[in-house]
């Protein structure tokens, strides 16, 4: 059976580890999904293999197509699709519009928004209200390079407890899990220890309630690693390697 919500929240009561990764291909999703991820992302970080700097160019467009496939590969993990930059910010009928699209025309189950401000829990109020599943994320928000940087959130006790609050309003709102991005592991326990909602932490230390890493950096793919990542193994290697004995081969007509 597929993984619902319900479950994750479940897991956190049971003390079980969530693990997330994201996915952006039928491949990859079908890979990691038969290995066991309980949580797949159809995250904006798209924006790497896509050639962007940053993930604020990914339009809703490209993260609908690039789900559908994601979908297609997935029978037992959850999936769950973020909204673009400027998709869901403007307005709460905006935002509507957007993750309805994402549930009608991709096959997953839930949508990530960036942010705790007032406006966004108040959108994201909505949104639940409306039955859409929605993930939220606070610390470190991507779509806010330009304002935070890439830099740890949380670190001085007034920006601790802004994100500290955040989290709860967001639960309040109706989230059914929270990713909480590059940010002090001691505020990452005493939020995950707040909530009764799963943390899905990333670069925010061992004891929020399951993990989630950008799967090209576990694959060793990426030119640049943030410095919470791992690398399990050297695909980028490899594959040059694969690449480079295939070019000598048909070079030295010894291929087919």
């Amino acid at each position: 059976m597929a993984i619902t919500t319900q479950q994750l929240i479940q897991w956190k009561q049971q003390g079980r580890a969530i693990v997330a990764l994201t996915a952006w291909d039928y491949v990859i999703a079908q890979l990691i999904d038969a290995a066991g991820v309980d949580l797949i992302l159809v995250g904006d970080s798209m924006a790497v293999v896509l050639g962007y700097k940053t993930t604020l160019p990914i339009t809703l467009e490209e993260m609908l197509h690039h789900a559908k496939a994601v979908c297609r590969g997935v029978k037992q993990a959850l999936v769950v699709v973020d909204l673009p930059f400027l998709t869901y910010q403007q307005s709460i009928s905006q935002a509507m519009q957007s993750a309805g699209l994402v549930l009608k025309e991709t096959g997953a189950q839930a949508v990530k928004l960036e942010g705790g401000y007032p406006a966004m829990v108040e959108t994201i109020g909505r949104l639940v209200e409306a039955g859409i599943p929605v993930m939220g994320h606070v610390g470190l928000t991507p779509q806010s390079v330009h304002q935070l940087g890439l830099r740890q959130q949380g670190k001085t006790q007034a920006t601790a407890e802004k994100i500290f609050n955040e989290a709860i309003a967001l639960e309040q709102a109706g989230v059914f899990s929270i990713v909480l991005e590059h940010i002090p592991a001691d505020l990452a326990m005493q939020i995950t220890q707040k909530l009764t909602i799963p943390t899905i932490g990333i670069g925010a230390g061992i004891h929020c309630d399951g993990q989630v890493l950008v799967t090209s950096d576990v694959l060793g793919l990426a030119e640049k690693h943030p410095p919470f990542a791992k690398a399990y193994t050297n695909l980028r290697e490899t594959i040059s390697e694969a690449v480079q004995d295939y070019a000598s081969e048909v070079r030295d007509r010894q291929f087919p």
